[in-house]
């Protein structure tokens, strides 16, 4: 339950108790400052309180947008304040001190609520100030004022505001015109009937699991049924972070979820397409693994970019002020969106090539594709990286560790290399890291299965990805460090597995890929949610990225090809079933722990 204590004296014909209470507030009146103290104080500790002029004139949404958003702890609107529970001690300091008229702050109209708001403002607290748009929130001086105020509410719907802001503001071309434009509308339909957004996430990703079903019967009609369901999966995915927006019911959870889903539902549908292309007689585990991994080492490069220049200094350059310039053009913004293959460009692409040609051509579509799209992204960010002068910070360094994933072996050789790696060029860690993954990735192409040199590669794989993370992550290409790693340890279980040659080595080497993705998925969104990478005994626990390569390629050394299949899906299920049930009690323990609500409104995954 939420409190919300209404200042001053009631105004004739307001609607703003019966708002407040439609928001889920109990509303209770205070006459002056100490009164509201004295309803502070005798508030749960473990409730959010709002603190609201009496006087005020707006919309219910500039309200809501305002008091009940979670993500937030502290938040305001002309005219009202919240704060969550652990920022109420901050709100209570905030109206001691500014319980005198003006609050040593000029204001237009002396109420209480802004008065508290400058005060947070004075302590450096951080309030989140919400952009209302045409929405009206204010505190009118007088009754003309007052009447222009609630002329002003009548003149703007407030519901169409409501709908158009539960659109993402950056997304793809196809969402954008093609999903959005009726998934909103939805997003309400749900909302009026009590469902949440981890609901329709859960419903999105049995669509899809069914749609993958549908791709494994191998029949055109199968097919064309995949196809469909895939972007009736779509739908509901672009519903569910339009309801969290339309109804601002942000979780943690919800976050872990729309996020993860979203790999889950991608690669199981690519599981999908490979079992019916092989009831017709054609192998493509190797291309459905191949996308997979390109997939995955895209989101690295994504997400290893952003972690660098997170919150580094004078992050400016020639390339992105070029951007900039170039996103003042409407056509081009549309187009490079395009480019870079969104999820609703490759998604509405896999169903409409699954429902009227065949999974290769399919995989090999998707393929290049996303390889272009990889090019073009990359090659912008190293441009980016080389032409700006930034300078990263420690903790970007660490998110970039931690994005790495290294095990016990390296971190051994990094120890062992610390003196030789601080004298080392600037350009030393992505070049060890690309130079040791091509060298095992290489090696195990180019040598028969079952050989020693894969084994002797990966070794060697060992120190250069120990040389790789000796010193702090700052350099200018340092965030290739990660994307490299994970290319190398996927690219060399996807050839071990291929050249082994016999029926169920690759679905094995799919399924252990895909255990691994998970975790380093995993890693990314703890991040982002500022909940730190995962425990140091979950990485040793399942080796490491070179760990993990070494014992690959030991075993394909030391076994047959079929006893290197067992293998490999004996490693996949133990992999699965560590990092799923960490995740699982990781983010449920953080949900009701009351963590911090985010969402992610960045780049089109």
């Amino acid at each position: 339950m939420s409190t919300a204590i209404l200042t001053g004296p009631p105004v004739p014909g307001s609607s703003i108790e019966g708002d407040l209470r439609a928001l889920g507030f109990d509303v209770r009146h205070a006459p002056d400052a100490a009164g509201t103290g004295a309803l502070l104080a005798a508030v749960p500790a473990g409730e959010r309180v709002a603190v609201v002029d009496a006087r005020f004139v707006g919309h219910p949404h500039a309200l809501r947008l305002g008091l009940t958003d979670p993500r937030f702890p502290l938040a305001a609107v002309p005219g009202a304040v919240t704060a969550r529970p652990d920022a109420r001690p901050a709100l209570a300091r905030a109206l001691a001190g500014g319980d005198a008229p003006g609050g040593g702050t000029a204001l237009a109209v002396d109420s209480l609520a802004d008065r508290v708001t400058a005060a947070l403002d004075a302590d450096g607290a951080a309030v989140h100030r919400p952009e209302l748009g045409r929405l009206v929130a204010a505190v009118p001086a007088d009754p003309q004022t007052r009447n222009e105020a609630r002329q002003a509410v009548a003149s703007v719907d407030d519901e169409a505001v409501r709908l158009k802001s539960a659109v993402k503001a950056r997304d793809g071309f196809t969402t954008t015109f093609l999903i959005s434009p009726y998934s909103r509308y939805l997003a309400r339909w749900c909302a009026r009937r009590g469902l949440t957004p981890n609901q329709v996430t859960t419903a999105s990703l049995l669509t899809a699991l069914i749609a993958a079903g549908c791709a494994a019967t191998g029949t055109r009609g199968g097919f064309v049924a995949a196809g469909v369901l895939l972007i009736a999966s779509f739908v509901l995915d672009c519903t569910d972070g339009q309801l969290a927006r339309y109804s601002l019911q942000y979780s943690t959870l919800g976050a872990w979820l729309d996020a993860t889903f979203d790999r889950a539902k991608e690669y199981a549908y690519y599981a999908g397409l490979a079992l019916g292309a092989a009831r017709g007689g054609d192998d493509v585990w190797a291309l459905a693994l191949g996308a997979m991994v390109l997939q995955t080492c895209r989101h690295v490069v994504d997400f290893s970019f952003t972690e660098a220049n997170h919150d580094a200094t004078a992050n400016t350059s020639p390339t992105a002020a070029l951007s900039d310039r170039l996103d003042s053009v409407g056509w081009t913004v549309w187009l490079r969106r395009m480019i870079v293959l969104p999820i609703g460009e490759r998604w509405a692409m896999i169903a409409v090539l699954t429902a009227v040609t065949t999974p290769r051509v399919t995989f090999y579509a998707l393929l290049v594709g996303c390889a272009l799209a990889a090019t073009y992204t990359t090659a912008g960010r190293v441009l980016r990286s080389l032409t700006r002068r930034a300078v990263r910070t420690d903790r970007a360094a660490v998110a970039l560790a931690d994005l790495a994933d290294s095990g016990p072996p390296a971190g051994a050789a990094a120890r062992a290399l610390a003196g030789p790696a601080r004298r080392a060029p600037s350009f030393t860690p992505p070049a060890v890291a690309l130079l040791g993954g091509a060298l095992v990735v290489g090696t195990a192409a180019l040598t028969g299965f079952g050989g020693p040199w894969p084994v002797l590669a990966a070794l060697g794989y060992v120190l250069t990805s120990g040389l790789a993370v000796a010193r702090p992550l700052k350099g200018a290409l340092d965030w290739l460090v990660p994307p490299f790693l994970r290319a190398a340890e996927y690219g060399t279980v996807l050839v071990l597995a291929a050249r082994a040659d016999v029926d169920g080595a690759l679905p094995a080497a799919f399924g252990l890929v895909s255990a691994v993705a998970y975790h380093h998925y995993d890693t990314v969104y703890r991040i982002r949610g500022d909940a730190g990478a995962p425990p140091h005994w979950l990485v040793r626990a399942i080796g490491g990225h070179e760990g993990r390569t070494l014992l690959v390629t030991v075993l394909a050394f030391l076994l047959t090809a079929t006893g290197f299949t067992a293998a490999l899906t004996a490693l996949a299920v133990a992999v699965a079933l560590v990092v799923l049930l960490e995740s699982i009690r990781f983010w449920v323990a953080a949900h009701r722990g009351g963590a911090p609500a985010v969402h992610d409104e960045g780049e089109p995954a």
